[in-house]
């Protein structure tokens, strides 16, 4: 492909606009959606919404061409990361561009991704191509790849079934089939509070938890030292981590409760279900010393987020289509980071990821991407549309 410095202005456009809208996971994003909503109505193009139970998100899924259950998706999501005590040089939320990059908040992850497939709409449409192409943006991803189920389940009941999906994450545009998956549980943990001259008679709720997260911590260096490991991955093992812990009221307190947050990220052919069991099984062994003391003491576990690891076959089609595209004939990438991906393989889609910028800029402060991403992004999506049209597809 050859490449030229900078992208469109319809894309700077968009982008711009996109950025304006805070979609910071913890907001709503329909001002956002409603503002894609509008653009796509201005070519004809119908949009459907899938809600969050209290409709205050949504996912957007839309057609471009005939109404053919098949075609190929490109995805994306719409929330962001929070900017929270990150000291930024600009507003996060209005684009500087500047040095050949454009920065703010979602510029590389991923925003950009989306700018550039809305300013593609009126080329897919032009180009009549005999399959279409679908565009689904997703809320929630950053707090575990939630929104995008409820988009899959609305396809599958419309019985609309793609041939592939591309997911534009941040990976300079190079060719990754294959992430981790990912499970979010929190623990809670119920002691008895005493004075602490009387521990005899209290259960202390963090000192379960620390046995707990020293468990945790000693199951991930056997794991690191002893696998299952996958070279192509950094680290090329699964990974277990505890990231929050929460408790206790005062020092001369026995602390009746605790939480703490733990995730697994594990190597998509190393299930997570029996990592988590080991977990909750030595949890299960504190608890008789516990409710000797106090019958309320214990662990309760709480599903927080969860993803599966996506691991497409490396001589499937849509592998094959994107690195012919980009013209990159390297070993498909994969990485540790999470996408919708695992979610849409499971659905039986083949999946890629590819889209602009890199993944060492997404959640930082002043987050940027290259403006020769974005024009590399943009000549992707121009072969791919004279590729679908000369029905080369898969």
């Amino acid at each position: 492909m050859n490449v030229m410095t900078k992208p469109d202005n319809a894309v700077i456009n968009l982008l711009s606009d996109l950025i304006g809208f805070d979609t910071t996971s913890r907001n709503s994003n329909l001002a956002l959606i409603e503002y894609i909503q509008e653009y796509l109505d201005g070519f004809a193009v119908e949009s459907e919404l899938t809600w969050n139970p209290e409709r205050t998100k949504a996912n957007l899924f839309a057609t471009l061409g005939n109404d053919s259950s098949s075609g190929i998706v490109l995805s994306g999501h719409t929330d962001v990361v929070p900017v929270d005590g990150q000291n930024w040089s600009t507003d996060p939320f209005k684009i500087e561009i500047k040095d050949g990059r454009l920065f703010g908040r979602g510029s590389c992850d991923m925003k950009g991704f989306i700018a550039v497939c809305l300013s593609k709409c009126r080329s897919i449409l032009d180009a009549e191509l005999p399959v279409p192409v679908h565009l689904a943006f997703s809320y929630d991803e950053e707090v575990g790849c939630v929104g995008v189920t409820g988009l899959i389940e609305e396809l599958k009941k419309r019985e609309i079934q793609p041939r592939a999906c591309i997911i534009g994450e941040p990976t300079s545009m190079q060719v990754i089939r294959a992430h981790k998956g990912m499970l979010f549980k929190r623990c809670h943990v119920t002691g008895k509070a005493a004075h602490s001259s009387l521990v005899h008679q209290g259960v202390n709720a963090i000192t379960a938890a620390a046995k707990t997260i020293n468990h945790v911590d000693q199951m991930a260096e056997k794991i690191r030292h002893q696998g299952p490991f996958d070279q192509q991955f950094d680290p090329p093992y699964t990974t277990l981590h505890c990231g929050v812990i929460r408790g206790g009221t005062a020092n001369n307190i026995i602390p009746e409760s605790c939480r703490f947050d733990f995730e697994i990220r594990n190597l998509p052919d190393h299930p997570v279900l029996p990592i988590f069991q080991q977990v909750e099984q030595f949890t299960r062994e504190l608890e008789p010393t516990m409710q000797a003391i106090a019958a309320e003491a214990g662990f309760d576990w709480q599903d927080v987020a969860e993803y599966p690891g996506m691991d497409t076959d490396p001589s499937a089609p849509v592998i094959r289509l994107v690195a012919d595209i980009l013209d990159d004939h390297r070993k498909p990438g994969k990485v540790s980071y999470g996408t919708e991906g695992g979610h849409f393989q499971a659905a039986g889609i083949p999946t890629v990821v590819c889209g602009p910028g890199s993944i060492e800029q997404a959640h930082k402060p002043d987050e940027f991407v290259d403006l020769s991403q974005l024009r590399k992004a943009e000549q992707f999506i121009d072969t791919l549309i004279d590729t679908l049209a000369k029905e080369q597809l898969l």
